[in-house]
């Protein structure tokens, strides 16, 4: 892991930044929230708009603007947010859609703190590698879109790839269960997510 930063003429180990990008919905108010969650906690957080100002109200909706802006260029806008920060070692975050561009991007990125993923995972290349990477995977049981065949083999890659992976599984809750203005929504599981979550980033953002 980067070496922690540190204050001028202070011992004060400064927080490696959260970079958390949102999903196929866009840059909703409950991103904005979460974001506020993290840095009530004392956190440095970063919420990229990889839709440049578009939102959207439905799956079919934001299914249809994920696929017009295209993966390649959803990927470099995620990059390009992400470079100013990179020297310092970022916590990699994301919501479903997010998720899967923030796995790509911490895999990529050999200072990268540590990865949480919240709904959301990603193909992994074959020749992915990294040093002990920290994840968290936080995932709706059943997920339609995070089946149970594709969440072991996933678990199983990014185990060969080097990273140092927990999953959480929350039965009965919807794909999208942290978001508060979704029909997926789930108090209880949101609320446990957001417990262990925390615990995971006050470990990986500190020196």
């Amino acid at each position: 892991m980067g070496a922690a930063l540190r204050g001028q003429g202070s011992d004060q180990v400064t927080r490696s930044p959260i970079l958390l990008l949102h999903s196929m919905y866009g840059l909703r108010p409950a991103v904005h929230a979460a974001a506020d969650r993290l840095r009530a906690a004392g956190h440095e957080v970063h919420v990229p708009d990889l839709y440049e100002g578009r939102t959207a109200d439905s799956a079919e909706d934001g299914m249809a603007l994920k696929e017009e802006i295209g993966r390649e260029e959803l990927l470099r806008r995620a990059v390009v947010a992400a470079a100013p920060l990179s020297d310092r070692g970022i916590v990699y975050a994301g919501f479903s859609l997010g998720g899967s561009i923030a796995q790509n991007l911490a895999l990529g990125d050999e200072k990268a703190r540590g990865l949480l993923l919240l709904h959301g995972t990603s193909d992994i290349a074959d020749d992915a590698a990294t040093d002990g990477l920290p994840v968290q995977l936080h995932v709706a049981d059943p997920d339609p879109f995070e089946p149970h065949d594709w969440l072991n083999a996933w678990y199983l890659r990014m185990g060969r790839a080097g990273a140092d992976v927990e999953v959480y599984r929350y039965q009965g809750a919807g794909h999208l269960f942290t978001d508060p203005d979704l029909p997926d929504y789930d108090e209880e599981a949101a609320e446990a997510t957001w417990k262990v979550a925390l615990g995971f980033l006050e470990e990986v953002t500190e020196g």
